[in-house]
């Protein structure tokens, strides 16, 4: 079974890999392989019968891959305005008049034209949203595109999470034109269990209403995270304590195991019921019977549905008297996970929470005269912190190292008291709202007590360790460490373990040679990011946007590049002026990557960084490379000028190539800087100014910096048509490479060295999966 489960997860992963899926008459392979794994010896374990279990991997991960992949939203739908009749299927997530909420389209038209329906969309509506429940249907006029989402080095796949879900497209709520438009055409409906998730969703908020853990409490009783502080999010991730403070697998297995132990006691009480049916096996069916609640009222997300999968398959061995090692029945629950779901493979938590059962399982079996009380469970939490560091390092590029102390105390707290009188007090809350209500504070303040412990570890300086994505040489060798770590003690040489582990954790990225710089145009949407990097140096320039629901690039996409790349430092943050898609992420950014210095025109916007004015003629050389701050000078910078054209603008040269970025220069701006000196404006690779508005990139500006290529930073799909058609003809017409990073993601160059200039790799070319749009498609 186990090396049945391994060879399948192989399989589906390596399916999971590909840039295409393989063409459907490779299905047909199927029945054929599944005869002839029902037909080898099973009491043999083979090369054949495990190469047979990995085929079958690929080809159901395939098959479920084509399945998902059916449909869509017709491009011919894209940007235009569309009526949309359908059911709202997720709790609308209401911030500040903003509502975001799936929704299943059920008919759609264009005009009077009507066109199949995508399936589930992913919508907001911005202005004035009413309530709105779940269950509810509505024809509302759409906006939509197909699902898009950043693609960056070390950055969130939020392609692949959307494909995940199920959304076939993405949009939002424009302005009714008719009376029977944005109007509810029934109430809510059908979806019992998520109905009673908002309805209990809603009356905690308002029975917790201020209370700083009224988000966390929510998502312990109903599996809904939305109101959950960024910050709260950043000390959970610091102490390693995320995964208790939601409907996690943690929480599903205590709670069937808390109702497995009561009913099996409860049971045991009445001899004509236990001589009916046995004890464990009536406590084993309540097990499973909460475990499903539980589940449910999480909305069987993703996490919860494995942990489900899992307890159904202990109890069902339970009850079928079945005598099965653990590994075995993980191996099964892995295997039954991967039928039902192929694509959990995308997401961490599949891998951490599988890997942690099985290091616990090792770690803690075949103890003879083990350990117990406080010294076995800090056991456990060594055995966990240890055995998902590989993995860790390896998804987020860092890793709690206060875990192991945090876990210890705030496990058996959130598990012992935070989740049952969560629990009880919104059962209560159903009943009787005043006795629930002041158990959901008592909950409340029970994590309130705990978190003055966790902010306390988390202000260690050394709480977290962060390094550069490891190689997969690395994690197969931190991997071998770990087991041996932590076989039980008496194994001979366990202390190679540490030698194994050493390459993990030791081993960086290659260096830049002196002399050569490495520019990485950043896809943040519509905005402007981008990271130059030296033999021993980093500049940031621009962070990109920062959006109403405190969602910014700076955190989300530039933090991870910056760790995934294995840099040190943040040497120096350029925010060449003050609009929203470029300073949007500059707090978030130094918050965790603090800069040795910042520049920019409107540094009165960033007291709290200490910045500083930059100003035309400011050079320096970092590493044989130079920089030089071509704009604003002086007395331009002090004029009544629009913010664009005050914008900073950035040249930097190597021996063999440059770069130049400047910022949202209009053309006013691009006169002044050719008056100033044309010939300093030469460059190999052109930033173009102001994302490709009609506003700039005069043909004497393109002229006199003449580049090989241009880069237009621009969003896919953007409200503002950037890069408007007949700028990207001038720059076509001058045999110009054009590069976008809507089509292209992170766009990646080489400057300097023996090959000169060179394009490195265009992210969403080179890290494409299936899922994942082309421009074009």
């Amino acid at each position: 079974m186990r090396a049945a489960a391994l060879s399948f997860l192989a399989g589906t992963w390596m399916l999971q890999q590909l840039a295409s899926l393989p063409d459907w008459r490779w299905l047909l392979l199927l029945p054929v392989v599944l005869l002839f794994l029902c037909l080898a010896p099973v009491a043999r374990l083979t090369l054949m019968r495990v190469a047979g279990f990995a085929l079958l991997g690929f080809l159901w991960a395939a098959a479920m891959g084509h399945v998902m992949s059916a449909g869509g939203l017709d491009p011919a739908l894209e940007g235009r305005d569309v009526r949309v009749e359908g059911t709202i299927v997720s709790l609308p997530d209401t911030h500040g008049g903003r509502s975001r909420f799936q929704f299943q389209a059920e008919r759609l038209w264009l005009d009077d034209e009507s066109f199949p329906p995508p399936g589930k969309l992913l919508l907001s509506w911005y202005r004035d949203a009413p309530p709105l429940r779940v269950g509810e249907r509505w024809r509302l006029r759409l906006r939509l595109k197909q699902p898009n989402g950043f693609m960056n080095p070390g950055g969130f796949d939020y392609e692949g999470w959307l494909f995940a879900q199920g959304i076939r497209a993405k949009g939002y709520v424009r302005k009714a034109q008719t009376d029977d438009e944005n109007q509810r055409l029934q109430a809510a409906s059908g979806l019992l269990v998520d109905r009673l998730r908002q309805t209990l969703r809603d009356g905690i908020r308002t029975t917790l209403a201020g209370h700083p853990q009224t988000g966390l409490v929510t998502a312990l009783a109903v599996g809904d995270r939305s109101a959950i502080a960024d910050a709260q999010w950043d000390m959970l991730i610091r102490t390693g304590t995320n995964h208790l403070l939601a409907i996690s697998g943690l929480h599903v297995g205590l709670v069937s195991g808390m109702v497995f132990f009561l009913m099996r006691w409860l049971w045991s009480r009445s001899a004509r019921a236990s001589l009916r049916w046995p004890a464990p096996k009536a406590g084993a069916v309540a097990a499973l019977l909460a475990a499903t609640t539980y589940a449910a009222l999480a909305g069987f997300a993703v996490p919860t549905q494995r942990a489900l999968v899992m307890v159904a398959v202990v109890m069902v061995a339970l009850i079928l008297q079945r005598q099965t090692r653990p590994s075995s029945l993980l191996a099964l629950a892995l295997l039954v996970v991967l039928v039902v779901d192929p694509l959990a493979v995308l997401a961490p938590g599949f891998w951490l929470s599988f890997a942690a059962v099985a290091a616990i399982l090792l770690g803690m079996s075949g103890r003879v005269g083990g350990t117990r009380g406080w010294r076995s469970w800090g056991r456990v939490q060594w055995v966990g912190t240890l055995g998902l560091l590989p993995l860790l390092i390896l998804l987020f590029q860092r890793a709690s190292l206060v875990a192991p102390l945090a876990n210890l105390l705030a496990v058996p707290w959130v598990s012992m008291l935070t989740v049952p009188l969560t629990l009880l007090g919104s059962l209560l809350w159903l009943l009787f709202p005043t006795l629930g209500g002041w158990l959901l504070s008592a909950a409340a303040w029970s994590l309130s007590a705990l978190w003055w412990v966790l902010e306390w570890l988390g202000a260690w300086s050394l709480a977290q360790w962060t390094q550069s994505a490891p190689s997969a040489w690395a994690v197969a060798c931190a991997l071998v460490g770990v087991m041996l770590l932590i076989l039980p003690r008496g194994f001979p040489a366990r202390w190679l373990g540490w030698v194994w582990l050493l390459p993990l954790l030791v081993v960086r990225p290659a260096m830049l040679p002196p002399g050569e710089a490495e520019f990485t145009l950043l896809d943040v949407g519509q905005g402007l990011a981008a990271v130059v990097r030296t033999h021993r140096h980093v500049l940031v320039f621009d962070t990109g946007p920062r959006f109403p629901s405190g969602f910014n690039t700076g955190e989300a996409v530039i933090a991870p590049f910056l760790r995934q790349q294995g840099l040190a430092g943040l040497d120096l943050l350029i925010v060449s002026h003050g609009d929203n898609d470029h300073i949007g992420g500059a707090t978030a950014l130094a918050d965790e990557w603090p800069p040795g210095r910042v520049l920019s025109s409107v540094p009165q916007r960033l007291v709290e960084l200490g910045a500083e004015p930059c100003l035309g003629g400011m050079r320096w050389n970092w590493d044989g490379v130079d920089f030089e701050l071509l704009h604003p000078r002086v007395d331009y910078a002090a004029g009544s000028r629009q913010s664009n054209n005050r914008s900073c603008v950035l040249r930097v040269t190597t021996a063999s190539g440059s770069v130049l970025i400047p910022g949202d220069i209009e053309q006013p701006a691009e006169t002044h800087l050719l008056a100033s000196g044309p010939n300093r404006l030469a460059a190999d690779v052109l930033v173009v100014p102001h994302h490709g508005s009609r506003t700039s990139s005069s043909e004497a500006f393109i002229d006199a910096v003449a580049p090989r290529f241009a880069l237009f930073p621009v969003g896919y799909r953007n409200r503002y048509g950037h890069p408007k058609a007949d700028i990207v003809e001038r720059y076509r017409q001058r045999d110009i490479r054009l590069l976008d990073s809507a089509s292209h993601g992170a766009i990646r160059f080489r400057l300097g060295g023996e090959g000169g200039l060179r394009l490195v790799d265009t992210w969403r070319q080179s890290a494409r999966r299936y899922w994942h749009r082309l421009p074009g498609e």
